[in-house]
């Protein structure tokens, strides 16, 4: 069986992040949803809230596993037992980030292979950034979250923001 990691913050989950996860379950057996705990990072929502939201989202599908990680991705790699690390790109600037990213944790996991894969070209805009940027400009962003998850995404954001 192929599987593949798929790790990030997800603050909150997009509709970039669900496309990402659909396209590489046309290419993987399974795909684990890893919500990164990064301390150097403060996020709007809870790593709990992250993973509740991702679970939701993702419920339907069995061969999606959705956990949270406080550590390297190269080690969530290897706990998961695969090489296989899947990357949303947006544009170049995300590209480039990425790409650096790769290579210096291909020196800790030489077996790494990553997996980039473009948005929509329709959602090249769409980031948790932007998001978060609407809920407090108190702009609209119901296109940019799923609809299984926005009106879990208002109650949360909302609560914060606004």
């Amino acid at each position: 069986m192929k599987k593949c990691v798929f790790a990030g913050t997800f603050d909150p989950p997009t509709k970039g992040h669900e496309q990402v996860v659909k396209a590489a379950l046309g290419i993987f057996d399974a795909v684990t949803v890893a919500v990164m705990v990064n301390t150097g990072k403060t996020c709007a929502l809870s790593t709990d809230e992250r993973v509740t939201l991702l679970k939701k989202l993702f419920g339907g599908e069995p061969r999606v596993k959705v956990v949270s990680f406080d550590g390297a991705a190269v080690d969530l790699l290897k706990k998961e037992g695969t090489p296989y690390y899947v990357r949303g790109v947006r544009n170049t600037i995300d590209f480039e980030y990425e790409k650096s990213d790769f290579f210096a944790s291909k020196k800790l996991m030489p077996e790494l292979v990553g997996i980039f894969i473009p948005s929509a070209q329709e959602d090249e805009h769409i980031s948790s950034t932007l998001v978060r940027n609407s809920v407090r400009f108190e702009k609209d962003y119901a296109d940019y979250i799923p609809e299984a998850i926005l009106s879990d995404v208002r109650k949360i954001l909302e609560s914060k923001y606004v």
